[in-house]
Parts: C-alpha cells; sequence; structure tokens
C-alpha cells in the first residue's frame, strides 16, 4: 500500500464509519483497509476513540464558557482552512 492510499482513507473515514460514502467506495476502502495493517490499527483506533466519546457523560458547560470555547474552536478551525489553503496541491494544480 502507498502512503497516498492510505492517506486518502484517512481522509474519509469518518464518511466510512458512519456509512455516508456510496457503495462501490465502501467496498473499495473495506478492501484497502483488510489488506493494510496501519489502516487496521488506525481504524481500530478511531473506533475506540468514538466509543469511548458516546459512553463520556455529556459535560454541562456555563454559557459564557461554551460561548467561549464555541469562539475558540471556530477561530482555530478556519485558521486550519487557511493554512490548508495555502499548501500547494500535491498535483502541482491548484
Amino acid at each position: 500500500m502507498t502512503n497516498k492510499e492510505c492517506s486518502e482513507i484517512f481522509a474519509k473515514l469518518s464518511e466510512y464509519l458512519d456509512g455516508e460514502l456510496a457503495p462501490d467506495l465502501c467496498a473499495e476502502m473495506a478492501e484497502h483497509i483488510e489488506d493494510c495493517e496501519p489502516c487496521v490499527a488506525f481504524v481500530e483506533s478511531l473506533k475506540k476513540s468514538i466509543g469511548m466519546v458516546k459512553a463520556a457523560p455529556e459535560a454541562v458547560l456555563p454559557g459564557p464558557v461554551k460561548q467561549e470555547l464555541r469562539a475558540q474552536m471556530l477561530a482555530a478551525f478556519e485558521q486550519f482552512k487557511l493554512s490548508s489553503e495555502a499548501k500547494p496541491s500535491p498535483s502541482g494544480g491548484v
């Protein structure tokens, strides 16, 4: 398996686990994951993390803390998007 194939799997893994991808793409991903030890380990780790989050009690935050945290997360996401857009694509195109 190539790093590129694994990177493509990792990019779509959440949608794959949630059953949100087309059946043919799910089949391709399942085939890759089945034969790729690093992807198997990553998928199992992600499934375990999802299970832990679902099992955790919901935190109740006071309104001002909740709003501040949301603002910080949105700012971090916007910064991530900007940094991702600034990177050249692997194919050399835009």
